[in-house]
């Protein structure tokens, strides 16, 4: 497995004032930005990277030096460092070096395009002497794909790499990487000196995992900021703590199984990890685990109910419920291998199937969301099961049930997901899987 860390840039002069940087190389680390830089690279200190690729760009180049220079104090020098072209960031050349407000004022619709409608923004640009239509979004990802084919081969097997790049182009190359399309560009984010987790088991065209995304705990915030102009609702996805049936493999679907002492000590850390945090309202699946991880965290929000609802229940699995994988393949050759390969057309013998599965949480979700916007409620937390809110991130991201196992969901880790246009505007996701307060325990 070839695991990739994508890196964006630190704070930028440019990242001040709101102005577009785009491909310019106008801008350079600020203070911040150089010490953010710094703890990226102690955060990931204990690992060593077969090589770093980074944006020539300044603001990048820089950033990647200084990852570097913290990896070489910890005695874990990469093998190599260099610039790549195709990590260039995205190409804005009628916006670049204008202020935020100067762009909305005076490309007011297509500023509204950029925004709702990414894939659509188009500019006219002059190329070999003629002009031509230039869809910024659309070209961008055409870059991300061609790294990822130019750079896969290289590194086969139990391979390290860090991309230190930008906003839009990591943007693209996770939306690539796991089959997110152009329309959801703004359906991620990338905060400066944030890191994100890919695990490729081959090329571009093999299945390929999204750890975590967006992972700030190392600069010091529980969770990233709210994007400006937010006025929606931020929840807070939250999978149950660690059970005995987790730990053995043993399939629990809708059977109730209780915390282990590991699940319980998971849920108390992820309490504290939250304490600091208004959280407004609370649900969770109806199911013991679910539950007690809930009433473990909320002992810092007492002033909160708790909801229990149906339909954030873990999948059903049918027969397969309280077996093991060895015990199942056994019983039903072939089908385990079926559910890892092609979940989507899998049907749990007497249970339910992914397409029920996406349904039935979508459904709920979605009600909860609206629930809390009616209420005008800033914060949410919602407590469900690793099926579930695999479904529920696939869901906000636009992936199909084909794209199950592309997204990582730990015990008692946590995803944040902000909707800064109500129902009417697509989610954001934050951050996913965050995991830094449990790193003694997974």
């Amino acid at each position: 497995m070839t695991r990739v860390i994508i890196v964006r840039h630190g704070q930028s002069t440019y990242n001040i004032v709101r102005r577009i940087q785009g491909c310019t190389d106008a801008s350079e680390l600020t203070e911040k930005g150089c010490n953010d830089a710094a703890k990226v690279g102690k955060a990931l200190s204990n690992i060593y990277f077969d090589a770093i690729y980074h944006s020539p760009l300044t603001r990048a180049t820089q950033t990647a030096e200084i990852i570097k220079s913290q990896l070489v104090a910890a005695n874990k020098e990469p093998n190599k460092i260099c610039s790549y072209e195709k990590l260039i960031e995205v190409h804005l050349p009628l916006w670049e070096g204008m202020l935020n407000s100067e762009v909305r004022e005076i490309f007011a619709e297509e500023y509204r395009i950029w925004k709702e409608y990414p894939h659509e923004l188009s500019m006219r640009i002059q190329k070999a002497g003629k002009e031509e239509e230039y869809f910024p979004v659309l070209a961008l990802y055409e870059q991300a794909k061609q790294f990822w084919q130019d750079i896969l081969p290289l590194y086969r097997g139990d391979r390290n790499l860090m991309i230190v790049a930008h906003n839009g182009i990591n943007r693209a190359l996770i939306s690539t990487a796991v089959g997110i399309s152009p329309e959801r560009y703004h359906s991620i984010q990338q905060s400066n000196c944030g890191f994100s987790v890919l695990n490729f088991t081959g090329d571009l065209e093999d299945s390929v995992e999204l750890e975590s995304l967006n992972q700030t705990q190392h600069l010091g915030e529980v969770c990233p900021s709210l994007r400006p102009n937010h006025q929606g609702v931020r929840l807070f996805l939250v999978r149950h703590g660690e059970t005995q049936w987790n730990n053995l493999n043993k399939f629990q679907g809708q059977i109730d199984v209780p915390l282990n002492d590991l699940g319980k000590s998971q849920a108390n850390k992820t309490a504290t990890f939250l304490q600091t945090e208004n959280i407004d309202f609370a649900c969770s699946s109806s199911m013991e685990r679910a539950r007690e991880t809930a009433e473990i965290i909320l002992q810092h929000h007492q002033n909160v109910e708790l909801e229990l609802l149906q339909d954030l229940k873990e999948i059903n699995h049918g027969l397969w419920q309280g077996k093991t994988e060895v015990e199942i393949d056994r019983e039903y050759p072939g089908e385990l291998q079926r559910w890892r390969k092609v979940p989507a057309e899998v049907q749990m013998p007497q249970g339910e199937n992914l397409q029920q599965l996406w349904q039935r949480s979508h459904n709920c979700w979605l009600s909860v969301v609206e629930t809390a916007l009616d209420k005008q409620y800033a914060n949410g937390i919602v407590f469900a099961h690793g099926d579930i809110n695999q479904a529920l991130i696939c869901h906000i991201l636009g992936l199909l049930p084909e794209k199950f196992w592309s997204i990582k969901n730990d015990n008692a880790a946590l995803s944040v997901i902000d909707y800064p246009r109500g129902l009417n505007g697509l989610p954001v996701l934050q951050a996913m899987n965050i995991n830094a307060h449990l790193v003694e325990e997974i």
